[in-house]
């Protein structure tokens, strides 16, 4: 049930992410600016189809990485995973809600870098400096998400221990 919501969160997530690369992607310059120095000008820049092309790259990259385990568990494919969490287990929904959670928290990470780097190139909507709350929101939902998985695992030899 559990993992229900994790995958409806991820498939909600790419569609974020998407829409983010594709709006922003007609609204850039075409040589993007990357990185910026201390005093607000733009010291490296990509050209346009680059930056879309890489991000898209990392998209796909991080995606497969993220959902190998959940998709080779559901799948069966990976027997010792499949033991350890077998159907019927409480502990296989929320492992399997915890990875495609851990994936849309990754797409929302990028679809936050795509809005970042717009933000850097259109200064006059969004100024760059005003992300740095989601700069520290990100990171400590990543690290509480990692934090949640060692007490899935905790949780899951416990019972083993049980019984």
């Amino acid at each position: 049930m559990y993992y229900r919501f994790g995958k409806a969160f991820y498939y909600l997530s790419i569609l974020t992410f998407l829409f983010f690369l594709l709006y922003f992607y007609s609204a850039l310059p075409e040589q993007v600016g990357i990185r910026v120095d201390e005093s607000g000008n733009i010291n490296r820049d990509w050209e346009k189809g680059t930056f879309f092309y890489s991000m898209i790259g990392a998209f796909l990259l991080l995606n497969a990485i993220s959902l190998f385990t959940p998709k080779s568990l559901e799948t069966k494919t990976n027997q010792k995973m499949h033991r350890v969490f077998p159907i019927g287990d409480p502990f296989r929904d929320y492992i399997l809600a915890w990875f495609y959670s851990f994936a849309g928290l990754i797409n929302l990470s990028l679809g936050l870098l795509v809005f970042y780097v717009h933000a850097i190139n259109n200064q006059e909507e969004i100024a760059a400096g005003s992300f740095s709350f989601w700069f520290f929101l990100m990171p400590t939902l990543l690290f509480v998400w990692v934090v949640g998985l060692f007490v899935l695992l905790v949780g899951k030899f416990k019972s083993v221990q049980r019984s």
